[in-house]
């Protein structure tokens, strides 16, 4: 384990002390004017704190191997919430390769997720599970994770992602409760409520009925038509996360087409578009497939 890490237990934000509680404990970096900055702001003396944390912000070069930290220390402790997501993001973005990257990629999971951001909340948990395998931060991130994904109606990774924070909750007796409240609703259905369809005879005439053919045609919900990859690449992601089923069509013009589901009537369609639009925006449309 990495000297000065967070071990996530808590959000070492002031800002938003109001959010989890009046506990709120900054963890110390390895660098002693930092830790000194941290505990001027633990005592009360917030502005002393922020002024240390400029000084060397202003004075450090970029490659410095204080100055991640000093953004760290500079986000813990930073006046309002904005501040806080643009000095993590800036960790995440310009330090990806070093230690504190993680760090960075929880408080911003927490953070958006105390702002009841359910998409960010999961772009920021997924980017360090996918990144940072290995970092003992992922079972924190995941929980609040999870948390998200149940409130965007995908319980299935939800589920996944408990089970995860579950498993790395190690001997923390109170983060293992909280996960295990969660974990209820992932348990396996009773066998006793299932319902068991007994094997057609040749009495029974239901058997005999043929499946309905396929219908000629079907609706889906057209979301994005745009020429950049990247846009495309970014709807497919947020989509995804909201558990939408997505896909893109490139017709002859050169356009990408993000488009969602595949409906039998336009009715279903139409109840589909709405909530596309209530959780997307912009004007997403309902149109024919083959």
């Amino acid at each position: 384990m990495r000297v000065g890490r967070s071990d996530g237990r808590t959000v070492g934000l002031i800002v938003l002390a109001a959010l989890f509680g009046p506990t709120v404990r900054l963890s110390a970096q390895t660098d002693s004017r930092l830790i000194e900055a941290l505990r001027l702001a633990q005592s009360g003396q917030v502005d002393s704190g922020r002024a240390i944390v400029r000084r060397l912000l202003a004075t450090l070069l970029p490659g410095d191997s204080v100055f991640p930290q000093a953004l760290l220390a500079a986000a813990k402790i930073a006046p309002d919430a904005q501040t806080v997501a643009s000095n993590l993001n800036r960790i995440v973005v310009e330090y990806g390769a070093g230690p504190w990257a993680d760090d960075a990629l929880l408080l911003l999971t927490q953070l958006y997720f105390a702002q009841r951001d359910p998409v960010q909340t999961v772009q920021a948990a997924e980017r360090l599970n996918r990144d940072y395998p290995d970092s003992p931060l992922r079972p924190r991130a995941n929980f609040s994770a999870a948390r998200a994904y149940f409130e965007l109606k995908n319980e299935a990774r939800g589920c996944e992602l408990i089970q995860n924070a579950l498993d790395g909750a190690g001997e923390d007796v109170e983060f293992k409760n909280q996960v295990s409240f969660y974990s209820a609703r992932c348990s396996p259905k009773s066998t006793a409520t299932t319902t068991t369809t007994s094997t057609p005879t040749s009495s029974d005439t239901s058997a005999k009925v043929p499946p309905p053919p396929p219908a000629a045609h079907a609706y889906a919900i057209q979301v994005l038509a745009v020429k950049s990859a990247a846009q495309v690449d970014d709807m497919l992601t947020r989509l995804k996360v909201m558990g939408f089923d997505a896909r893109v069509v490139r017709d002859s013009t050169g356009f990408f087409k993000v488009r969602v589901g595949r409906y039998a009537t336009r009715e279903d369609a139409q109840r589909a578009q709405a909530r596309l639009k209530q959780k997307v925006g912009g004007q997403p449309s309902v149109v024919d497939e083959p």
